[in-house]
């Protein structure tokens, strides 16, 4: 009797250390899932942010552009000579062409006295909106470097965990079929973009393209990429409908064996129609009509 209580109180305290790891394992799961999830939309807001830049670059490109027209239409001067004196050598000629240019001004009329200073706030504007614009590319340069670093970081957290299901995904597409092999594959190096192929291999048969399998291999090789998933990353409830409606008898159970794997970290709701499902279970739950018209639920703990 002594050695019994001295073995449930070494499993209690076992079990209380696995459920310890499994809260801290949990507890890094979730932080890094909070990591990846705060990386998009750190992203998604600097792309918001490139987005207003562009718009307020293109409108401050645009004020730009109207204060030079109007620098040239008024006073006929462009950015580039508006300080460019040049040196007179014929002062006759000049003073002919003076005296000529005076005639015109007085034959055109009254004078706007205020040109001068208008002139001295189109420059000062000018400059102000020069200053922002090289402010704004600046800006624009430094926001596609960070979401270049962030991307660099994106690709590789994806790589690492592609890595593990694959791995995972191999073996347990060999327990559920008894054998064979199977893996998943990058289309293209663009690891962020680019598609996933699924390659498997029953028992017996050759390596191809999931799509050539039959009806009931794609099914369990599904359900083998789904429990790689959960094994990386386990749910605390997970819901399962009819998923091994297109698998043989056998398969069912090999399919219902695996699933209770599972349970010490995931609760599972599983619907279903088959009999093999439902035996693994450890409680049933159906509905029965036993009058017309009136329906009535039932449940069974098997256990």
């Amino acid at each position: 009797m002594i050695q019994l209580q001295e073995t449930q109180k070494q499993d209690l305290q076992q079990m209380e250390q696995e459920k310890q790891e499994k809260i801290q394992k949990d507890e890094t799961l979730k932080k890094t899932e909070d990591e990846i999830l705060e990386q998009y939309h750190v992203l998604n807001e600097l792309k918001e942010q490139i987005n207003k830049i562009e718009l307020k670059k293109s409108k401050v490109e645009l004020e730009l552009e109207q204060i030079v027209n109007k620098l040239w239409e008024e006073y006929e001067l462009t950015p580039n000579n508006v300080t460019d004196y040049q040196k007179v050598e014929n002062i006759q000629e000049v003073q002919k062409q003076v005296t000529k240019i005076r005639g015109e001004i007085r034959a055109l009329g009254s004078i706007n006295v205020d040109a001068i200073e208008e002139y001295k706030q189109a420059k000062q504007r000018y400059d102000f909106m020069t200053e922002q614009k090289n402010d704004l590319e600046e800006s624009s340069d430094k926001l596609k470097k960070v979401i270049a670093d962030m991307l660099k970081i994106m690709e590789k957290q994806f790589k690492d965990q592609f890595r593990i299901i694959n791995r995972n995904f191999g073996e347990i597409f060999a327990e559920l079929f008894g054998g064979g092999k199977a893996e998943l594959s990058l289309t293209d190096d663009n690891v962020l973009e680019c598609g996933i192929e699924i390659e498997a291999q029953p028992p017996g048969k050759k390596l191809q393209n999931m799509m050539l399998l039959s009806g009931g291999e794609k099914a369990l090789t599904a359900i083998a990429l789904l429990f790689a998933i959960l094994k990386i990353n386990p749910a605390p409830f997970c819901v399962l409908d009819e998923i091994e409606a297109a698998l043989d008898d056998v398969n069912v159970y090999r399919y219902a064996e695996y699933l209770k794997k599972f349970t010490k970290e995931i609760q599972f709701l599983v619907i279903t129609h088959r009999k093999g499902t439902m035996e693994a279970a450890d409680t049933v739950y159906g509905i029965t009509m036993e009058e017309k018209g009136i329906s009535k639920l039932l449940s069974l703990k098997l256990k």
